[in-house]
């Protein structure tokens, strides 16, 4: 299988200093496979036009959308009407979050987390200066890289009205417990938003089991172009005040929209869901995603192990993070000493090996671990990685240090 997968990425033949390059960097943004570049080049070369005219290019882009919305339904296990697209993730968040704000008021929490992303934090606590919103954070263990649940249930109260929370942590590759966080939130009569955007390219989105109100992610993070697909349950995206202009559709899911959307990427996003579930048999589209998930999940886990146990042979190398047995993506963060993150992920570009370093926008999580200002180093597995790519940079980062 990974031989087929990795014969559908140009990107994979780069070389840099005569070496082939191997990509860590997935977590920020997956190479594209040709078919998602084919489907948004085929979009603009022939059906370009805007929406809802008379004319065949402005209807094949009708349906261009309507089969994005589709596609996507099936990737969330969710309905075409339940599908936003937008810029990306942190826009879809900022824009959700000023529509709820407007029937919320002081006295009126929200509760967030120390592992996640400031895009699902940042525009939640502009409602502190908007609407004098409370907002709770839960604290991230630094020793385990997962969250305090004792203190999630305790910030949740009957004042709660959502929760914000990171299906898994872009930094540190934790899975959270979503269910049961959900379920908590939900007897407080609380919403439930839920970022999506590391957790997407890993593990299968369900809304039904994760019992959430809303989802968003970011198709640049499984094989995708830059685009931000949100999941809102249909009653909500039909009730909500979201701001629009007049003349505005104001049904839903478009009413959640603003302004023109990226056609082309829509196209391509598509493109990126059925190219996964093209890896794999089924009656359906969505039985096919599964068994493609279900497959990188154990190649994702065995690369995971071999990675983790790698570094940690490293004098001197730290790992954060749950260890490979414990429920997380295949992304590790590491540091070396006090060597700050950003040379050593130079030593290792020399050597043809792409990982990212920084905060990541996980800037809480650096700031608790105490690595704010040097940085981690970042590895991630995709689809296309390699057990050979992996035992090649765990070398690496042992000559690099």
């Amino acid at each position: 299988m990974i031989e087929k997968i990795r014969s559908h990425f140009p990107a994979l033949e780069r070389t840099h200093n005569n070496l082939p390059v191997a990509y860590f960097d997935g977590p920020g943004g997956t190479q594209t496979p040709r078919p998602v570049a084919d489907a948004m080049t085929d979009y603009l070369f022939h059906h370009n036009a805007n929406t809802h005219w008379g004319y065949p290019s402005s209807d094949e882009t009708d349906e261009i959308i309507a089969a994005g919305r589709a596609t996507m339904a099936d990737f969330f296990n969710a309905s075409p009407d339940e599908i936003v697209f937008g810029p990306n993730m942190t826009t879809l968040t900022f824009h959700l979050a000023r529509a709820l704000g407007r029937n919320w008021s002081e006295g009126d929490e929200i509760v967030t987390t120390e592992l996640d992303h400031h895009a699902n934090i940042a525009p939640w606590q502009r409602l502190v200066a908007e609407r004098g919103i409370t907002v709770r954070t839960v604290r991230m263990l630094p020793e385990t890289g997962t969250l305090d649940l004792e203190e999630l249930e305790r910030s949740i109260t009957d004042r709660t009205r959502l929760l914000a929370i990171g299906a898994a942590s872009n930094a540190l590759g934790t899975i959270n417990d979503v269910g049961r966080a959900a379920q908590l939130a939900h007897r407080a009569g609380a919403l439930v938003f839920v970022d999506a955007v590391h957790y997407a390219a890993h593990e299968l989105v369900d809304v039904k089991r994760l019992d959430c109100d809303f989802l968003a992610c970011s198709a640049y993070k499984f094989y995708g172009p830059h685009l931000g697909v949100m999941f809102g349950r249909r009653e909500l995206l039909a009730e909500i005040d979201f701001p629009k202009l007049r003349p505005a559709p104001d049904s839903a899911p478009e009413r959640a929209e603003t302004g023109t959307q990226n056609h082309e990427g829509i196209a391509g996003a598509a493109a990126a869901v059925e190219f996964l579930a093209s890896l794999s048999e089924g009656q359906t589209r969505r039985d096919r995603l599964e068994a493609t998930f279900n497959e990188l999940h154990v190649r994702g886990k065995a690369l995971i192990k071999q990675m983790w146990e790698g570094l940690a042979e490293i004098p001197g190398l730290t790992l954060y993070g749950p260890p490979p047995e414990h429920p997380r993506t295949p992304t590790v963060s590491f540091t070396v000493g006090a060597t700050p993150s950003a040379e050593i992920s130079r030593r290792l570009a020399d050597r043809a090996i792409f990982a990212s370093h920084g905060n990541f926008y996980a800037m809480t999580v650096a700031e608790r671990l105490g690595k704010l200002e040097q940085g981690l180093l970042r590895a991630g597995c995709a689809c296309y990685t390699t057990e050979e790519e992996v035992a090649g940079m765990v070398d690496c980062v042992r000559e690099a240090v």
